[in-house]
């Protein structure tokens, strides 16, 4: 921003901006860099399993410095997206067009809406896949805190928030002071919900535990230990959301949010899911991310978990799977079954 190096921009105008895009709450705060411990023990104690890109990358992770010379600024993003409290295996915030799409789709009316008001100041805008940790920034620019599920909680939207970032090479005029008052309490009704005990202490996930990272992110078989805790769970889980009394009043969201036709699917019909058929339903759906023999898997261990003998005869056709995957999670289903 050499042409503009002493710019103050006011955060008033910014926050309208970003208003327009889409956003829903909007915060300023210091680019300061983030000390190592914030991340680097949660990874050096294996909580983050084998998503070993979480470790890569760690000093830009830490210093927004990095990924923008002479980062001044990070204005953190928040849009609620919470649609209904009807029963789906899916968790709420994959029911509907993948959210990198849409919060792109908004963080780019931004940036085109800040250059072409103030041309000199450069950006780096984020959601979700680039080194940035936006629960971090979040908290730092007084949109919520940290709850004891390891969730952003917000006032105006409890915890059913979908974050983005973007970082700027020149000061606002207005900075937060830090995240919002902690109301968790002495509540511990996320860490004792939790089906599998993936929280480990108040605030830590061990992902390997977690049944968002093995639905989503685990390319193998589920441990046997946690199958058991698969019940009506086929891709991500809401279980420290649900409990979470901070949760009891959502806000409706916007349409872009709205569930697609995949959603409403039982598990049953999950795992009988055609090739064809998973083509139709899946694309631009965060549920393309665990793939077709992934989501297959995961639902044949939620009818295995909730004996639903129904599912029978789809688990013993299972069983001669070609996917070692599938066919592996309906063996364990039939067995549960009896």
């Amino acid at each position: 921003m050499a042409a503009e190096e002493a710019l103050t921009l006011p955060a008033e105008e910014l926050t309208q901006l970003a208003r327009s895009a889409g956003f829903d709450l909007i915060g300023f705060a210091r680019a300061e860099p983030i000390p190592r411990q914030v991340l680097a023990e949660w990874i050096e104690a294996g909580h983050h399993a084998d998503m070993d890109w979480l470790a890569q990358r760690l000093d830009a992770r830490l210093d927004v410095a990095q990924l923008l010379p002479g980062a001044k600024t990070v204005v953190a993003l928040a849009c609620n997206y919470w649609r209904s409290d009807d029963a789906s295996p899916v968790a709420r915030y994959a029911r509907g067009r993948d959210y990198h799409l849409t919060l792109r789709d908004r963080l780019r009316a931004l940036r085109r809406a800040l250059r072409s008001r103030f041309p000199g100041v450069a950006d780096y805008g984020s959601v979700d896949t680039n080194p940035v940790m936006e629960k971090v920034w979040a908290a730092r620019a007084g949109l919520g805190f940290v709850g004891k599920n390891a969730c952003f909680i917000t006032p105006e939207f409890g915890s059913w928030v979908l974050l983005a970032t973007l970082i700027l090479d020149a000061q606002v005029d207005r900075y937060a002071e830090g995240p919002t008052t902690d109301v968790c309490g002495r509540c511990q009704l996320c860490l004792t919900a939790c089906p599998t005990g993936a929280l480990v202490a108040e605030r830590v996930v061990d992902a390997r535990r977690c049944l968002s990272y093995q639905t989503i992110e685990n390319e193998g078989p589920a441990p046997a230990a946690l199958r058991p805790a698969y019940q009506q769970i086929a891709f991500g889980c809401d279980v420290c959301q649900d409990v979470c009394p901070l949760n009891v009043t959502p806000v409706l969201a916007g349409e872009r949010f709205s569930p697609r036709p995949v959603a409403g699917l039982s598990v049953q019909q999950l795992a009988a899911l055609t090739p064809d058929a998973y083509a139709q339903l899946t694309p631009g759906t965060p549920l393309a991310r665990a793939g077709y023999d992934g989501l297959r898997r995961n639902a044949a261990y939620a009818l295995g978990a909730s004996k639903d003998q129904a599912a029978r005869s789809l688990l013993e056709r299972l069983v001669g799977d070609p996917s070692p995957l599938v066919a592996d999670a309906a063996r364990w289903a039939l067995e549960q079954l009896g």
